[in-house]
């Protein structure tokens, strides 16, 4: 991957990454939203150090580790990515409550429209305080957009250090075996 200066990645700031996904997924992963590399690269979970990419394939989601570069890929796996907030910054805490609140509105409506079987958050605090469930804890939900499914995963950034890749994979597979996608992984 190249190298982007600073001034390349500020100029990122506040970016719209495209989502990924189609109408009936059969799992579309939510990001809170896209970090400055995310958005100088155009491809979801982009920053190095984020594990999405290898947690994925852990799991059984993917028949290999994906790029971010290959994120177009997923949808021949009935995979897809959206964020619950639209626009990058640097850090989460950036974002503000109403920009959550608005995003969970904007990300139901958007559920609504593509129908994808199961909604994967990944980030327990972005769930909350988009779906304001401050009681959420990482598994299945309770709440339902239509006919979808909502299921809260761990966020895969670098800085959530008490998941490791391993602790995380496991529970993404709890996901898949219960949207029913096949364990690509080969293992």
């Amino acid at each position: 991957m190249r190298r982007f200066t600073a001034q390349e990645l500020e100029a990122a700031r506040d970016r719209l990454v495209p989502d990924v996904a189609a109408d009936g997924l059969r799992v579309l992963f939510c990001g809170i939203n896209p970090g400055l590399m995310t958005a100088a690269t155009g491809h979801h979970f982009a920053r190095p150090g984020n594990r999405f990419w290898p947690v994925l394939h852990l799991s059984g989601f993917t028949p290999r580790l994906l790029k971010p570069s290959e994120q177009g890929e997923l949808l021949t796996y009935g995979l897809g990515i959206t964020n619950v907030v639209a626009r990058a910054t640097a850090r989460a805490d950036e974002l503000g409550a109403e920009e959550y609140h608005k995003g969970g509105r904007l990300l139901s409506d958007k559920v609504e429209r593509l129908r994808p079987a199961w909604l994967a958050v990944v980030g327990i605090t972005a769930y909350r305080a988009a779906f304001e469930d401050r009681g959420a804890r990482v598994g299945p939900q309770s709440l339902r957009i239509g006919d979808t499914r909502v299921w809260v995963l761990p966020n895969p950034s670098g800085l959530n250090a008490h998941w490791t890749a391993a602790t995380m994979a496991e529970e993404f597979a709890r996901l898949r075996e219960a949207a029913g996608v096949e364990d690509r992984s080969g293992a």
